[in-house]
């Protein structure tokens, strides 16, 4: 399953989506985020209770301004999040 983070408005989609089969919440993408962005939570999707990254709260209607000095332009390097994800879990949408 994928949980999408994030909101939609008048200029785009802004979202995080981290794939909850993927991601085991080793914490590599939390170390990574330079504006503390994201967080270890416990994984509801996973019956047998493991944890997963997550956007914390206060940051879900604002992504598009905290998260945009990590965004590549063009052909640039990827966002440390992703980069840090060796399981492929974590994704933006913009």
């Amino acid at each position: 399953m994928k949980a999408h983070y994030g909101y939609r408005d008048g200029s785009g989609a802004y979202f995080i989506i981290v794939d909850t089969d993927k991601c085991d919440g080793c914490g590599k993408c939390v170390e990574a985020c330079p504006q503390g962005v994201l967080e270890v939570v416990p994984n509801d999707y996973d019956i047998e209770g493991g944890m997963m990254a997550a956007v914390r709260e206060e940051h879900r209607w604002k992504l598009k301004y905290t998260c945009g000095p990590c965004k590549p332009v063009g052909k640039q390097a990827t966002p440390p999040c992703i980069a840090a994800c060796s399981k492929g879990a974590m994704e933006h949408s913009w």
